[in-house]
């Protein structure tokens, strides 16, 4: 059996430092993201509300500053329910990413393993068939589970993502009923 050279073992670290600063810029390529879209809710927040101030001072009885408010709220859901999904891609864009690298790391790993037990299979004195079986079997069963898992989290991930995409469909519909609803009860109370 041979042992790994200084090459291999100086590319191996090669490799690894190469997947973690390339993981480290995708993590801080995904905090720009997220301090992006935090800059440009502050902006709009900002602009917003002045011209949501300026409108409350130039109302001129109670009506029509309930009529105002109706007209407000359902921006304001709209606009937290649109960060939500804004945040929502940023963070599973970058886990996406992450779990590409996990997976190639996993499959590299894997074929290396299987090279090591496929020398060792080929190095082995008579008579050890059976350990390299049970050496084989033990990969196979590791690499079954593995698969498992890895189809389980991607069926959490898309179940997540549903459920999210639902509720932000219910969220948008009963603020749009509440803001009809409200305005509804102004145009009531000015009539």
């Amino acid at each position: 059996m041979t042992l790994l050279t200084p090459e291999q073992i100086a590319a191996a670290n090669k490799a690894q430092f190469d997947t973690l600063f390339g993981l480290t810029n995708k993590a801080f390529e995904g905090m720009e993201k997220l301090l992006e879209l935090n800059l440009q809710v502050v902006k709009s927040t900002l602009a917003e509300s002045q011209e949501n101030t300026q409108r409350v001072l130039s109302v001129k009885d109670a009506q029509e500053l309930l009529a105002l408010q109706a007209s407000l709220a359902q921006p304001v859901a709209e606009k937290a329910l649109s960060y939500g999904r804004h945040l929502y891609e940023i963070a599973s864009s970058t886990q996406a990413e992450f779990a590409r690298v996990a997976e190639a790391q996993y499959e590299d790993q894997n074929r290396k393993v299987q090279a090591l037990v496929d020398n060792v299979a080929k190095n082995a004195p008579a008579g050890s068939e059976t350990a390299v079986a049970v050496m084989k079997s033990a990969i196979t069963a590791a690499n079954t589970t593995y698969e498992t898992i890895h189809k389980a989290s991607k069926q959490a991930v898309e179940i997540a993502e549903s459920n999210f995409n639902a509720a932000a469909t219910a969220a948008t519909k009963a603020a749009s009923q509440a803001t009809a609803q409200a305005s509804r009860a102004a145009v009531k109370k000015t009539a």
